[in-house]
């Protein structure tokens, strides 16, 4: 295989397509379209200083040398991230499968209703293990689930005092991510130890960790009743697998649970990604952030699936957003949830119980040596050993053993079991203990005849009662089920999802398959330096091409999602100016047309949002900006843009703009949400950007996984790097805010963008940019005739995407663009984004990956779905019973025995240009979305409840 080769597969169209496309366009050569698209002023010349482009196999064997460079111990450090077997059914159908992993977010739910049946599953997963009444559909990871739950009190919460209380044995990263997010807010948060302190007379949430993050089990119901006396909220953040067998939260009146779901199936990664999850008592689910699931009907009345309530409200309500999540952890709750199904609840009981053993064996081993203190009697997982002074020798002799325990400090070793411990690994323990403390080898304790949980905290209540989770046990039923799920669904494997703004391109299976590899999935976030060389180096080369694509200095990939990018961007400017004296600079100009997402950051960053208009082309108004900035000139913080814009246009102001704010004392964020439409040819950094978050999940191939996985990273020019995010699981330096929980973010699938940019090469990554801004403009070219195209830029082009305004065929006929969305699924495709940035409009991204067969097919049935409005439009279709407004046809609508439409069955069966072969079914007819908001049900419902 020739090094060249990997482009050519990744990049759909070849040489005699891009000369067709050209020649739709009007222009000669690639190269031609794009200097006449991209603004002259920001034009980069240059060639990227990236290595040569490796083959598919070099590409893996360089990989895997890094891999190797990681050394894979028994880890039994604990603090949230434990050893797990992921169910080989699970991995390979779900984490490997491209019907799971390409999938957009469920917005079209219709063609989404496998995925959205098993994100119903981990939300019952996790109300049932809470106790509480709804969860959503799941977090970034527990630190920021736990800090969403602090900002949801504060709103919930009858007291007006600013005072936030956590205990003291929380997770650390866990105190470090909740300090930084609350500070901008004006929240003043105290660690308190709550076994021995009391509490403020006054605060308006407390924080409980439950086992604690020191292994110990603690009775917390009269801390929740003395919370609830004065007013405040309580949040749980507990242990899901302990909750098997300890007394759910919900059952001594917490308000909030929220977690981590890592251990059920998902393996550590080095820190992620994993699930969180966040669950409310009734009367909180309108406030939930994030996304939730929720049980509708659909056209016929019959039970249908949908995102519910608050989805995506951060773009809808904008700086009165109450979260800026917009992505979640999809796939890794899919994985989580489907844990749940297989094992049941006797399978995860049994799971805790032997995890939970292996915990008490080993406390009993060490109880009566010399030297050697098992601190506390309850605990459900992790021992906490006092040994005064040889702590680190301790630790050290594990280590060597090939044994990974956490270093508390000079005095303390805390050691965590899971489901992965056996009783060799407790010898070993044992024998560190044994030689550094009493010189003589310790025996390992059979199993007591008693565990470690106080009786009074023992859970009786039941769990996982729903049918699914008690159906699935054999691999053949669980096999059966999630190719049943994935059936249902319409992912990348399928067709194009030409999704404006997401850039749903190929996620080769090169780039995916590291993933897997133990090497990489089963590193702890904690292990000692010299165990991580690989993983390190690969993450240095990947922020160093990072910062060479966009032409910044510095990069960090902790953020786990764009919107914690977008943070972590805004964090850094503000602790700039207050590093200058210059703090009370708090206003953020956004543009009107920016992602919903920016003004909620801003608003997280503890800035003042002031919009600027857009002129009638889409582009942000200079006049209006000139007038913004004179107005808040002394307290201009930042301005956040999106570059090209949210319209889909290389504006020509950009550079202008840049020096106008730098003049006025602020600094300018670049949203990279639109990266695709700039690398190889304009560097952000370069032009007048200060800083931008990346979309790993977009413009460098991080699958979609359904809504999440995600990475965001931030990256800046030099002045902003001593900014940059710190660890939270180390000290926390010079005041640097932690984002995430784990140093690295989702480190366990930054090998997909390393393989992306080592396999694509300089000249890989400046085609596909071309050829990415080529297809927008051949779609462009060939519908403007059909749909008017909202905006455009230099000589009428537009950059990445194109907005299609659906607006005059509304207004004439009446036919919305929810109906020319739901009929292109009957021809086979994937709607574009309806309705944003502008309402009745489609937004159409192609991407690079998509032949020109496939452009072809997706321009030929817009060409046909117009074809049918016209017929509406002449009265040949009633207006309210026609194909477009009776989308999607379901197999069972076109087979039944009655047909009351005055059209074929076959024109809503088999469109114009549809091969009757393989065609994709939707499972249900359009879905009734207020129906599902007005009778909300968030979990898994009996059979029963659809009897009406």
């Amino acid at each position: 295989m020739t090094t060249e080769q990997f482009a050519a597969r990744h990049i759909g169209p070849d040489p005699d397509d891009e000369r067709r496309m050209l020649e739709a366009v009007g222009y000669g050569s690639v190269e031609e379209l794009m200097d006449a698209a991209i603004p002259e002023v920001i034009r980069w010349h240059g060639t990227l200083d990236l290595p040569e482009p490796a083959s598919e196999h070099d590409a893996l064997a360089e990989l895997r040398a890094l891999a190797a460079r990681n050394t894979v111990v028994v880890s039994m450090i604990g603090l949230g991230y434990h050893g797990t077997h992921t169910p080989a059914v699970i991995r390979r159908n779900v984490l490997e499968d491209p019907a799971w992993y390409t999938a957009y977010t469920p917005y079209q739910p219709e063609i989404s209703q496998g995925r959205l049946e098993a994100l119903l599953n981990f939300q019952t997963m996790v109300t049932d293990l809470t106790g509480l009444a709804t969860a959503n559909a799941s977090m970034l990871d527990e630190a920021t689930a736990a800090a969403e739950a602090m900002t949801l009190a504060r709103r919930a919460s009858k007291s007006r005092s600013p005072v936030y209380v956590v205990d003291a044995d929380t997770l650390p990263q866990t105190i470090a991510v909740i300090t930084s997010r609350a500070e901008p807010l004006g929240i003043d948060v105290r660690i308190v130890d709550t076994g021995r302190d009391e509490l403020p007379a006054e605060f308006f949430g407390l924080h409980l960790q439950y086992p604690g993050a020191s292994g110990a089990v603690r009775d917390q119901a009269a801390l929740v009743e003395a919370a609830h006396a004065v007013g405040a909220l309580v949040t749980v953040a507990a242990d899901l697998l302990a909750l098997t067998l300890l007394r759910a939260p919900g059952e001594i009146g917490a308000d909030i649970a929220a977690g981590t779901t890592q251990r059920f199936g998902v393996p550590m990664g080095f820190g992620g990604p994993h699930a969180g999850y966040l669950a409310v008592r009734a009367g909180l689910e309108r406030m939930l952030p994030g996304r939730l699931v929720g049980v509708s009907r659909d056209a016929d009345g019959n039970p249908a699936y949908r995102l519910a309530l608050q989805t995506r409200e951060q773009h809808i309500r904008r700086e009165k957003a109450t979260s800026n999540i917009c992505t979640a952890q999809v796939l890794l709750a899919v994985m989580a949830g489907m844990y749940a199904v297989y094992h049941g609840p006797e399978g995860l009981r049994r799971i805790a119980g032997r995890t939970h053993d292996m915990a008490v064996r080993l406390a009993a081993s060490l109880r009566g040596v010399d030297g050697v203190e098992v601190v506390h009697e309850a605990f459900f997982d992790t021992v906490l050993v006092r040994v005064p002074g040889g702590a680190e020798a301790v630790v050290a002799d594990a280590a060597a053993r090939g044994v990974n325990l956490r270093l508390v400090d000079a005095d303390h070793v805390g050691v965590s079991c899971d489901e992965t411990t056996t009783p060799a690994h407790l010898r070993k323990v044992c024998d560190a203990f044994g030689a550094v403390v009493a010189g003589r080898p310790v025996a390992v304790a059979d199993a007591p005849a008693e565990g470690a949980l106080p009786a009074a905290l023992a859970r009786t209540s039941d769990f996982l009662t729903h049918a699914v989770f008690r159906s699935h046990h054999s691999e053949t039923a669980m096999l059966r089920y999630l190719r049943r799920l994935s059936d249902f669904d319409y992912a990348l494997d399928r067709g194009m999802i030409p999704l404006g703004s997401c850039t749903m391109k190929l996620n080769a299976t090169t780039e995916m398959e590291p993933v897997s590899w133990p090497d990489f999935a089963h590193i702890h976030p904690l292990a000692p330096d010299a165990q991580t060389t690989g993983y390190r180096e690969m993450i240095s080369q990947l922020e160093g091409w990072l910062a060479e694509v966009t032409g910044y200095d510095a990069v960090s990939v902790q953020p786990n999602a764009g919107s914690q990018g977008e943070l972590a961007g805004l964090l850094a400017i503000r602790a700039y100016h207050r590093d200058r004296g210059e703090g009370h600079r708090d206003v953020c100009l956004i543009p009107s047309s920016a992602h919903g997402t920016n003004a909620a950051s801003a608003v997280m960053a503890g800035m003042r949002v002031v919009v600027v208009g857009c002129d009638d082309g889409g582009n942000i108004d200079l006049v209006d900006l000139d007038a913004k900035i004179d107005k808040h000139r002394d307290a201009l913080a930042a301005i956040m843009v999106t570059y090209p814009s949210t319209h889909g246009v290389y504006e020509t102001g950009i550079a202008s703009l840049c020096a106008k704010v730098h003049d006025a004392g602020g600094q300018v964020y670049v949203d990279g949400a639109n990266l695709n439409a700039l690398v190889g040819f304009a560097k952000p950094g370069k032009f007048g950007a200060d800083v931008s978050h990346l979309n790993l999940h977009k413009t460098f191939c991080i699958p979609h996984g359904g809504g999440g996985p995600g990475v965001g990273p931030v990256a800046v020019r030099a002045h902003l790097a001593p900014f940059l995010p710190g660890d939270p699981l180390g000290v926390h330096v010079d005041g640097r805010p932690a984002i995430s929980a784990a140093r690295y973010g989702s480190a366990g699938i930054l090998p997909i963008p390393w393989a992306y940019l080592r396999m694509m090469g300089a000249a890989g990554l400046v085609r596909a940019t071309g050829v990415a801004v080529l297809a927008a403009n051949y779609v462009a070219a060939r519908l403007r005739g059909h749909f008017p195209v909202l905006y455009a830029g230099n000589k009428g082009l537009v950059a990445h995407e194109c907005i299609l305004d659906l607006r005059p065929v509304t207004k004439a006929t009446g036919v919305s663009v929810d109906d020319v969305a739901k009929r292109l699924i009957d021809y086979g495709f994937h709607a574009p984004t309806m309705s944003f940035p502008v309402a009745g409009t489609l937004m159409v991204e192609p991407t690079e990956s998509e032949d020109l067969a496939e452009l072809d097919r997706f321009c030929d049935a817009m060409i046909a779905i117009r074809a049918e409005i016209d017929r509406v439009a002449s009265g040949q279709w009633p207006a309210g019973d026609n194909p477009l407004a009776n989308a999607p046809h379901t197999a069972a609508m076109v087979s039944g025995d009655e047909w009351p439409h005055p059209y074929p069955r076959s024109v809503g069966a088999y469109p114009a240009g549809v091969e009757r072969a393989g065609k994709y079914w939707p499972p249900v007819r359009r879905v009734d979305g207020a129906y599902g908001d007005r009778n909300l049900v968030c979990s898994c419902p009996a059979p029963e409840a659809f009897e009406d």
